[in-house]
């Protein structure tokens, strides 16, 4: 068999500033209060690299997680011969079971092509949709601005995928007016989403950064979701130490203590 494309995310972060101050981990009484989570994405293992020991952390702490995948990974494979509609089959069932290792079972995959995805009016329906139909307090996604210092988690699909979320969350799912037929015809009131985190920022300890979440208890389940995109992983025999350094290189950079891993977010209040 072919040898897989390198995953986009697989790019160790780079440390960007040091905290004036220690950073403080979200605690189980802040968890607690994101009891629906909507996860967007563009590709299957995204969420994963970005965000897999938030999700099962959220998931932990009572949330009800669903994922949007804006498609189905059928660019995902470095053998010309393969063909689109097999790599989509099996890139969507290792995500299915990738959910499953970190407590989510609802997983949604939109059919936007893999490689060409673009912040159409479109895309925006789309993703209004789902968010009328989960109804989330909390959105997470990929970030809307490209980091040239980590290219790779800067692939186009995730930065158009990033700001279709944005548009989606405001103005149009909110918006009664906004892409008309979903409530005309298929009977989704709008839904008003308080609060985005971007994922994907490595170490980068700016202004920028506002939640930090503490992963240590589930980097095991966050490293098992990632085997489960063997045809992404496979061939990657350094993942569990990979993952764990970029984690603790995340935790010391938010000044938790030393032994702990983390990942990062830009929180957006959208009220």
């Amino acid at each position: 068999m072919a040898e897989p494309e390198p995953p986009r995310s697989n790019v160790p972060p780079t440390t960007v500033g040091t905290p004036a101050e220690p950073v403080a981990a979200l605690d189980a009484e802040a968890l607690a209060r994101h009891d629906t989570v909507l996860v967007i994405c563009a590709h299957p293992d995204d969420v994963d690299f970005g965000a897999a020991g938030t999700v099962a952390t959220l998931v932990a702490a009572g949330a009800s997680v669903t994922y949007c995948m804006v498609t189905q990974g059928q660019a995902g494979s470095s053998d010309p011969h393969a063909k689109p509609a097999d790599i989509a089959e099996l890139r969507m069932a290792e995500q299915r079971a990738a959910a499953a290792e970190v407590g989510v079972s609802d997983v949604r995959f939109l059919d936007h092509s893999d490689g060409a995805v673009v912040a159409s009016i479109e895309l925006r329906s789309d993703l209004s949709r789902v968010i009328r139909q989960v109804r989330p307090g909390l959105v997470i996604t990929q970030p809307t601005e490209r980091n040239l210092e980590r290219i790779y988690a800067s692939h186009p699909d995730h930065l158009a995928t990033a700001e279709a979320a944005m548009a989606a969350v405001y103005p149009d799912a909110r918006n009664a007016h906004a892409h008309r037929g979903l409530l005309d015809d298929e009977g989704l009131e709008p839904w008003s989403v308080p609060e985005v985190w971007m994922m994907g920022l490595g170490t980068d300890l700016s202004p920028k950064v506002s939640v930090v979440i503490d992963t240590t208890d589930v980097i095991d389940r966050k490293v098992a979701a990632l085997r489960a995109h063997q045809s992404q992983t496979a061939a990657m025999e350094d993942l569990d130490d990979m993952i764990r350094g970029w984690g603790a290189m995340t935790a010391a950079a938010a000044g938790l203590p030393e032994g702990r891993t983390a990942e990062l977010f830009r929180r957006i209040d959208t009220r």
